[in-house]
Order: C-alpha cells, then sequence, then structure tokens
C-alpha cells in the first residue's frame, strides 16, 4: 500500500476527470491520499475530496496566494480545524523564490499559522521553496507537532535539522530527473525513516510526462525510482514510507 502524502486532488486540472484519476491511482495500490488546502477558498473542497474519494483533508493558506489571504480566512482556519478533523495544517510555509510575493506578510500568516498549529496540536505541511532556513527559523520560534517538509531541495545539513524538529521529507517529481543530482543524493542517503511519498499532483510531473499534468497514480513509478537509488525492494519502501507517513500524521492510523 502507498500513501501520496501531498496531493491536490480538489485542482480544476482535474474537474474533467477526477474520478478516472483515483480509480487509476487505487488501482495501482495508492491507498490513501492527502489533500492540502491552499486558501480559504478551497477548504470545503477538500472535505469534498474526503466525502467522495476518503481522502484526508489538511487546511491551510499557502505562501503563493499571499496577495489574497485575509486576517479574516485565520479565523475561518481555525474554524476549519475545530469543526473537520483535518490530518494536518497546510499547505503553508514561505516563498521567496517569487519576488513579487510580500515577504512580511508572507511571514506573518506563515506564524499566525503555526501557532494554530500548536494550539491544535497538529502536524504541518510545509512549503518552503528558496525559505529552508527561514522556515526553520520559525520552526524553532513555535515547535509544532512537526510534520512534513514538502518538495524538499535544501542541504544535507537542513534536512538534519527538520529531521531532528519531528519532520518527514517528500521529493516527488522532482527525484525522477538525471540532472537533480542533489536531490537524488539526499533520496539515497539519507535515513530511510524520514523519507515520505508525494506527488503534489498535478504539479512538479515526473521526468517521463515531460511537463504534462501530473497524478497520484504515479506515485508508483516515482517509488521505483527512489528504491533504486537506495537499492532496496519496492515492497520494502511501500512499508517504510506508509509507516513514516502514519508516524508524522497520526489521523493516517484511523483507516
Amino acid at each position: 500500500m502507498w500513501i501520496d502524502t501531498h496531493c491536490h486532488l480538489d485542482a480544476p486540472d482535474f474537474a474533467a476527470d477526477r474520478d478516472e484519476v483515483v480509480a487509476a491511482a487505487r488501482r495501482v495500490g495508492v491507498a490513501q491520499i492527502v489533500v492540502p488546502a491552499v486558501s480559504e477558498a478551497t477548504f470545503a473542497d477538500a472535505i469534498t475530496m474526503r466525502e467522495r474519494y476518503g481522502c484526508f483533508p489538511a487546511f491551510g493558506l499557502h505562501p503563493i496566494y499571499t496577495a489574497v489571504h485575509q486576517d479574516a480566512h485565520l479565523l475561518t482556519l481555525q474554524h476549519y480545524l475545530q469543526q473537520h478533523q483535518p490530518v494536518a495544517v497546510g499547505e503553508i510555509g514561505l516563498d521567496f523564490y517569487l519576488p513579487s510575493l510580500d515577504s512580511n506578510r508572507q511571514v506573518e500568516i506563515f506564524e499566525a499559522q503555526l501557532k494554530l498549529a500548536r494550539d491544535f496540536d497538529l502536524p504541518v505541511l510545509l512549503h518552503l521553496r528558496r525559505a529552508q532556513d527561514p522556515v526553520l527559523k520559525y520552526l524553532r520560534k513555535w515547535r509544532v507537532k512537526g510534520g512534513i517538509a514538502h518538495a524538499f531541495n535544501g542541504s544535507v545539513q537542513q534536512a538534519d535539522v527538520f529531521i531532528s524538529l519531528g519532520f518527514k521529507l517528500g521529493f516527488g517529481g522532482a527525484m525522477t530527473y538525471a540532472g537533480s543530482q542533489r536531490i537524488r543524493k539526499l533520496a539515497r542517503d539519507l535515513p530511510l525513516e524520514a523519507l515520505v511519498m508525494e506527488t503534489d499532483a498535478p504539479d512538479i510531473p515526473p521526468a517521463w510526462l515531460d511537463r504534462q499534468r501530473n497524478q497520484p497514480a504515479e506515485l508508483v513509478k516515482m517509488a521505483e525510482v527512489l528504491a533504486e537509488l537506495r537499492g532496496i525492494s519496492l515492497a520494502e519502501l511501500a512499508v517504510a514510507t506508509s509507516a513514516n507517513a502514519r508516524a508524522v500524521l497520526p489521523s493516517l492510523l484511523s483507516v
């Protein structure tokens, strides 16, 4: 059994064939899918993914949409965390890659959400593009209940700090590119107990999709790449990464 710990199944990209996308994932053994909301407008959609497909929702305000987020949306987030049993707070974090984003506002929203995660004793799903060290700074300040560093592409030293703070790491489609040597080395050398599987579908497609839409069924082929890098069997990887996902997202134990 496989767990996709980060899949935007609620995205408009899947509107035309979402039932088949989920069915294709089930056929290859992806039994559980975590769907992180990215804005107040998508919280209800994440719940719909649970009601329709048995997915596990998370609720958060993504840094890419900082210009859209309002202070009132933090109150809505608090309500959803109280009433709708999410698996985590997410997707949250910082994005210092896009110069158009207000970094101060990003930090303000990120800290508010870390505080909510701590208040509700929930793990977090982190976005940290070009922002590993700043994200670590605020994790040290707020000391949340661990979580997943999504699409990790930092250094081994940064990886070690995330792991020491109770986080697992996901690499997704970036790991499948031969040119991604640093990421592939991390995927190969970091402790197996620190890794989880994720697709970030419909984003970050693996190398073989040639920039086409990603989907959760691709998780198993991504796992084949990781198993080959590490020199272990696919079965061993499935058992380990699923156990890791459940360890860091305890609500997954309910199924």
